[in-house]
């Protein structure tokens, strides 16, 4: 009983420390041009946001591009888990100074930084290729991320994204947020599955179907989400999809052992290649 109540004393005290930190920082945050204003105010209503390398305009872009297609050539055949499922291939990227570099350019951290509200941590990055699956298993599954109390996520789509590649898919903010009674029970159901994630079927009984937003987009293409904030998931495909991972959290984030597999050995790191000209 006293370990519980020292737990929960703990957390109360914790959150608002980070109450205090975001109030002294907000008059430290970056000034954003108008249109990027716009995606902070969009994330903050909807949980996420699409916007692309070519709004952004940031210097490093060609780069990153040129880079992710010479990586993904390097990736290996799909792997069968144990009830025959093809896992995605995940390349961590983080230590390779073409996705690292564009992941920090200024404009895109200052974008984060205003809507997390405090000194942004950029965790890392993986390439990611997923393969066609008709069942759900893994990020196919609702779920919602656990690094910090807000996270981004800046999905960056590397071929166009259509229905049948799998979009990123999530459910607005508003309709799971705190004291609305689908907040409970979708929490309930994330529970019962031990946190795994909820299938299709599950959560079309709590929110309908066609309240939940899909994301496809052309080649370039990025989705901002606050994976904390939203259920999302990678709906089931029938061809393969192929996108970059970056993730940013406040400096420091709450829960810093889930941010470890952005840069240690979870996933396979490729050894640093000469990178060959793109010819246009």
């Amino acid at each position: 009983m006293m370990n519980t109540i020292k737990h929960k004393l703990a957390g109360l005290k914790s959150e608002l420390a980070y109450r205090v930190a975001l109030s002294n920082h907000a008059p430290n945050l970056p000034i954003l041009e108008e249109k990027y204003a716009r995606i902070v105010k969009t994330l903050r209503t909807e949980g996420a946001c699409l916007t692309s390398l070519e709004e952004l305009e940031l210097a490093s872009s060609d780069d990153l591009l040129r880079a992710s297609e010479q990586y993904l050539a390097t990736m290996t055949a799909p792997q069968l888990n144990g009830a025959g499922y093809k896992l995605p291939q995940i390349y961590t990227v983080t230590q390779i100074p073409e996705f690292s570099r564009w992941a920090n350019e200024q404009r895109l951290i200052n974008i984060i930084e205003n809507y997390i509200g405090l000194p942004v941590a950029f965790q890392g990055v993986h390439l990611r290729k997923d393969f066609p699956n008709e069942n759900q298993f893994g990020t196919s599954l609702w779920h919602k991320d656990s690094e910090d109390r807000r996270i981004i996520k800046a999905f960056v789509y590397l071929h166009d994204v259509e229905t049948e590649h799998g979009p990123f898919e999530y459910v607005p903010r508003n309709l799971t947020k705190l004291y609305n009674l689908n907040y409970y029970k979708t929490y309930y159901q994330l529970w019962r599955s031990g946190y795994l994630g909820i299938e299709d079927k599950t959560l079309d009984s709590i929110i309908p179907k066609n309240a939940w937003k899909s994301c496809p987009g052309q080649a370039g293409t990025i989705v901002l989400a606050d994976t904390k904030a939203i259920l999302h998931h990678g709906t089931a495909r029938s061809l393969e999809r192929s996108a970059l991972f970056c993730v940013y959290t406040a400096n420091p984030p709450k829960n810093p052992q889930d941010c470890t597999q952005y840069w240690d050995d979870t996933f396979a790191k490729p050894k640093q290649i000469e990178l060959a000209e793109t010819i246009r």
